[in-house]
C-alpha cells in the first residue's frame, strides 16, 4: 500500500477520498485554489497544497502544477476524483511518466472509454448491444444532421468526449438541427476541449441503468451489481438507487456480464461503470451507452448493499493487489437511495445559486449517510460544479430507504444558499417514485408540481417575528416607553407592527408577527391558524423541510436608488451569478420577441437571455468575460412603435422571456 496519495479534486469527492485514506493509515495530500483555501477537504487532509487561482483551468486542471504538488509531498499516487481530470487520459500518462501511480484504469482504457464512438464500436465487437446511432468520427455538421434524419426524430446529440451529461442535447425537430448541433459543439468545447460530436435514437421514457463494474492487474473483472439512475433532470442524474426494481435476476446476471465483457475489451483496471439504456416496457433490451472510467457519484448507494469500500479497493488495485473475492462471492443486500444536493433554486427554474453557508445541520443516525464538502461559512461562488454533498440512506428494502432518505433531506439544513433539499424530498415521495416506476422523463414532467408556487404566509410572519424581536429593547436597566415595539397609538388599540418584506423575484408583501412568536438565534416558532410552525433562522435566512427562504426588508426607495424599480418588461437580467460568454447584438440592433441575445454561465450551465418582445437594443452593459450577479441588469430592449406612435403589444408567450438552460 502507498504511504502519501495526492487527492486531485475537491469539495466532497476529496473529502470522502480523504475518509478512506485515513482509515487505512495512508497519508493524503490536498490540493486548493484561492477559491478554495478554507475549504473542508483542506482541514480534512494530513496536509494541503495550493496549485494557483481560483480559475479551475489554472488550478484544479492544471496538469504541471498537480505534479508539481506531488513532487513537494512525496506523494507515490494520485486520486483523481471524479470530474476535472479524472477520465483525462493525458493526465494518467503524465502521472505514470513522473512516476506516480494513477489510481485509475490505464490511459489507453481511458482514452478508448473516452471516446464515445470508438467505445460503441470495441464492445459492440465484444458482443455488447449499443444503442442505434451515427458511425465515424469527424463528422461534419451536415453528416450529423443527415445521419439524424436517417435514424429518425427524436435523437440525442452527444459531445464524443467526456460525460456527466455535459453538452448532451435532445432534439425532436428536425428543423432545429443546425442550431442544436452548433450549440452542442460549442458547449463540447467549452467543457472537453474538444467539439466532435456523435448522435444516437432517443429511447421515449427509457431506464438509465448502470453497472459497477471491479478490476485488477492480473486479469480479474467482476460486476457488483447495478444502480437505478432514471430520475434526472437535463441529462444530470439526480436521484440514484440500488438495486434496481426493474430488473429481475436473469436480467440483471446478463446486463452484468455485458459490462464485464466491456470492462476486458478495453482491459480496464480498477473501479468503472458501464451504462446501459433501457426501454421501460422491456427491460431484456438494453443497449450500451457509454463507460465511466473512474468512481461514479453514486458509488455509495453500491457500497452500503455490498460492504465493499469502492475507495480501498481502487487503492489495493492501483497497487497491485489481487481482487479478494470472484463474482460467485457478491451478494446485495437490502437497498439504498442516494440524493444529489446541489447550489440551485428550484423556484427559479433551478438556476444555479451562490452565497455564504451560514447555518449547516448534515442528517446522521441510523441507515443514514451524508457525503459532503460543506462546512459553515462555506462560500459557494459559480466557478466550480453545483454539487455540495450527498445523503445517502440504507434499509432492508426499498420502503424503509426511501422513507429515512425523506426523513433526512427534511433535517438537512443549508441556510444561506438556496439548494434542492425539499424538491427532492417531494419528488421521493411522489407515487410513481414510490412505485418505482420510473424514466429519464419523469423529473422533468412533473418538476412544475414538486414546486411551491408560493412562499407560504407562515414564512413570512416568522421573518416580521425576526424584525420584531430585533426591535426589542435590551433586558436591564431604564426602558423608553417609546422604544418598545407595542404597537401603542392614541386614543385607540395597540396595532401590531407591520413590516414590508420580499423573497428575491417576487412581489414585495407585508406581514407582522403572530402573538406568542419565539425567536432564538437559531429558531423562529410562529402560531397561525393553531398551528405551530417551527423554522431554523440564520440571519435573514428561515428554513424547513429542506426548503430554504431569504427574507429581506422591502425599501422601494432604496429600490429606486439602486435602479431596481427600473428593472421592468424591458429589461433583461441576469438570471443566476455567473459569468457572460456570448452577445449576440449592439445597442442600435432591432431584435425579434424570443430572439437570443446573451448567454450567461455558471456552475457548468448555459442560460440563454432571450428579448422579451420586438425591439431596439437601447442599452447593453456587458461584454464576453463580464462577471454578473443574479437580476443586474444586463441588457435594455425598448418595444417598437407603430405608424400610429403606439408600442406593439408584447405576445403572451415573449413576455415570459423564452430561455433554455443545458448542463454545458
Amino acid at each position: 500500500m502507498f504511504d502519501t496519495v495526492l487527492v486531485a479534486n475537491r469539495g466532497e469527492i476529496a473529502v470522502r477520498v480523504v475518509r478512506t485514506l485515513r482509515s487505512l493509515g495512508v497519508r493524503s495530500v490536498a490540493v486548493f485554489s484561492d477559491a478554495d483555501a478554507d475549504a473542508r477537504h483542506v482541514r480534512e487532509a494530513d496536509t494541503a497544497v495550493r496549485i494557483g487561482p481560483a480559475p479551475a483551468g489554472e488550478s484544479y486542471l492544471s496538469v504541471e502544477r498537480l505534479l508539481e504538488a506531488a513532487a513537494r509531498t512525496g506523494a507515490q499516487a494520485v486520486h483523481p476524483g471524479y470530474g476535472f481530470l479524472a477520465e483525462n487520459a493525458g493526465f494518467a500518462r503524465a502521472c505514470a511518466d513522473a512516476g506516480l501511480v494513477f489510481i485509475g484504469p490505464p490511459a489507453a482504457a481511458i482514452a478508448l472509454m473516452g471516446d464515445k464512438i470508438r467505445a460503441k464500436e470495441t464492445v459492440r465487437a465484444a458482443g455488447v448491444p449499443v444503442v442505434p446511432g451515427s458511425s465515424g468520427s469527424g463528422l461534419t455538421d451536415t453528416e450529423l444532421a443527415d445521419a439524424a434524419r436517417e435514424i429518425g426524430m427524436p435523437v440525442l446529440l452527444k459531445p464524443s468526449a467526456g460525460g456527466g451529461g455535459k453538452g448532451m442535447r435532445l432534439v425532436r425537430d428536425a428543423a432545429l438541427l443546425p442550431d442544436e448541433i452548433a450549440a452542442a459543439r460549442r458547449e463540447a468545447r467549452a467543457s472537453f476541449g474538444d467539439d466532435t460530436l456523435l448522435v444516437e435514437r432517443w429511447v421515449d421514457r427509457p431506464r438509465h441503468i448502470e453497472i459497477q463494474v471491479l478490476a485488477d492487474t492480473h486479469g480479474n473483472v467482476v460486476h457488483l451489481g447495478e444502480r437505478e439512475c432514471s430520475l434526472q433532470r437535463r441529462h444530470q442524474k439526480i436521484i440514484e438507487e440500488a438495486p434496481s426494481v426493474f430488473l429481475d435476476e436473469r436480467t440483471r446476471a446478463s446486463m452484468g456480464e455485458a459490462a464485464v465483457q466491456a470492462a476486458r475489451s478495453c482491459g480496464y483496471a480498477g473501479a468503472g461503470t458501464v451504462e446501459f439504456i433501457v426501454p421501460g416496457d422491456d427491460p431484456a433490451s438494453y443497449f450500451f451507452m457509454e463507460m465511466n472510467t473512474r468512481l461514479q457519484v453514486e458509488h455509495p448507494v453500491t457500497e452500503l448493499i455490498t460492504g465493499l469500500d469502492l475507495v480501498e479497493w481502487q487503492l489495493r488495485v492501483a497497487a497491485g493487489e489481487r481482487l479478494g473475492f470472484a463474482q460467485d462471492d457478491v451478494t446485495l443486500t437490502g437497498h439504498a437511495v442516494e440524493a444529489r444536493i446541489c447550489a440551485e433554486d428550484p423556484s427559479r427554474g433551478f438556476l444555479p445559486s451562490g452565497g455564504t453557508v451560514l447555518r449547516l445541520s448534515e442528517p446522521r443516525g441510523d441507515g443514514v449517510r451524508t457525503d459532503s464538502g460543506l462546512s459553515e461559512g462555506t462560500e459557494v461562488g459559480s466557478l466550480y460544479d453545483p454539487m455540495l454533498s450527498k445523503v445517502i440512506a440504507y434499509g432492508p428494502d426499498r420502503a424503509t430507504a426511501l422513507r429515512r432518505l425523506r426523513g433526512a433531506l427534511a433535517e438537512t439544513v443549508t441556510l444561506g444558499v438556496q439548494t434542492n433539499a425539499g424538491f427532492l424530498r417531494r419528488l421521493l415521495a411522489h407515487p410513481a417514485v414510490v412505485a418505482g416506476e420510473l424514466d429519464t422523463g419523469l423529473v422533468e414532467r412533473e418538476a412544475e408540481g414538486l414546486v411551491p408556487g408560493e412562499v407560504p404566509d407562515e414564512v413570512y410572519e416568522a421573518a416580521a417575528g425576526v424584525r420584531l424581536d430585533a426591535l426589542a429593547p435590551a433586558a436591564g436597566g431604564w426602558t423608553d416607553p417609546f422604544s418598545v415595539p407595542s404597537g401603542w397609538r392614541l386614543g385607540g388599540e395597540p396595532a401590531p407592527l407591520a413590516f414590508d418584506l420580499r423573497v428575491a423575484g417576487l412581489e414585495p408583501v407585508t406581514h407582522h408577527a403572530p402573538p406568542g412568536t419565539e425567536v432564538t438565534l437559531d429558531r423562529v416558532s410562529v402560531t397561525v391558524d393553531g398551528v405551530r410552525h417551527t423554522f431554523h433562522r440564520a440571519g435573514d435566512w428561515l428554513g424547513r423541510d429542506g426548503d430554504a427562504w431569504h427574507v429581506l426588508d422591502h425599501d422601494p426607495v432604496a429600490a429606486s436608488l439602486t435602479g431596481a424599480a427600473h428593472a421592468g418588461a424591458d429589461s433583461l437580467t441576469a438570471p443566476m451569478p455567473g459569468t457572460v460568454t456570448v452577445v449576440k447584438v449592439a445597442v442600435g440592433d432591432e431584435v425579434a420577441a424570443g430572439q437570443s441575445l446573451l448567454v450567461v454561465e455558471a456552475m457548468k450551465m448555459e442560460h440563454v437571455v432571450s428579448a422579451p418582445h420586438a425591439g431596439t437594443v437601447t442599452e447593453l452593459d456587458v461584454t464576453p468575460g463580464t462577471t454578473v450577479a443574479m437580476d443586474q441588469i444586463l441588457a435594455v430592449v425598448a418595444p417598437l412603435e407603430d405608424p400610429q406612435g403606439a408600442s406593439q403589444e408584447t405576445s403572451p408567450e415573449a413576455s415570459r422571456n423564452p430561455s433554455r438552460e443545458e448542463k454545458a
